[in-house]
């Protein structure tokens, strides 16, 4: 069961039962009862930044207050969880915030390889910008992607022999093959 809230973006996320109870918000002391929680959280920050198509995160995130219970998880305990998700390879740190890895950098890859199959992209040359703004991408997951994580993925394929990146910093490109 889950309870459907306004985001800020006007649509609705379907927040589990649990965000609804204001214990959520507060660090739990039992061991075990705490690391539920972690669950919890985790699976609502990766469900939430599927949902909103995020791919970086602040402990201080919106998604880590309830303004309807006015009901906050503490910055420091966020900062817990996500570097709990951390260890679950979910997150990686970059600064203040996270890459949230809702799909992981080598999945990103297999999905980015698919397409490229698909359309028949193989030996043709792409920009990264092509790839996460272009009209040949509309209506793909990695449509609107952060071109950080694009690169993490690519760096994929890149090992395995199926891409080159080249370029500089703010006209790179990649070939399949």
């Amino acid at each position: 069961m889950s309870t459907a809230i306004q985001t800020e973006a006007g649509d609705t996320f379907p927040f589990p039962k649990d965000y609804s109870f204001p214990a959520f918000f507060t660090r739990q002391p039992n061991l075990q009862t705490h690391h539920a929680q972690l669950e919890k959280w985790s699976a609502l920050v990766l469900a939430y930044a599927r949902h909103h198509r995020l791919f970086r995160l602040s402990p201080t995130h919106p998604v880590f207050h309830n303004k309807k219970l006015d009901r906050r998880f503490a910055e420091p305990d966020a900062r817990e969880l996500l570097e709990h998700m951390r260890k679950d390879g979910r997150v990686e740190w970059v600064g203040n915030e996270v890459f949230v890895y809702w799909r992981k950098p080598e999945d990103w890859a297999r999905k980015l390889e698919k397409w490229v199959e698909d359309t028949a992209q193989k030996g043709h040359v792409l920009t990264l910008y092509e790839i996460t703004e272009g009209e040949a991408t509309l209506g793909t997951e990695f449509h609107g992607m952060d071109g950080e994580v694009l690169l993490k993925a690519l760096n994929h394929l890149v090992k395995r022999g199926r891409a080159q990146i080249f370029g500089q910093d703010d006209s790179l490109g990649v070939k399949f093959f």
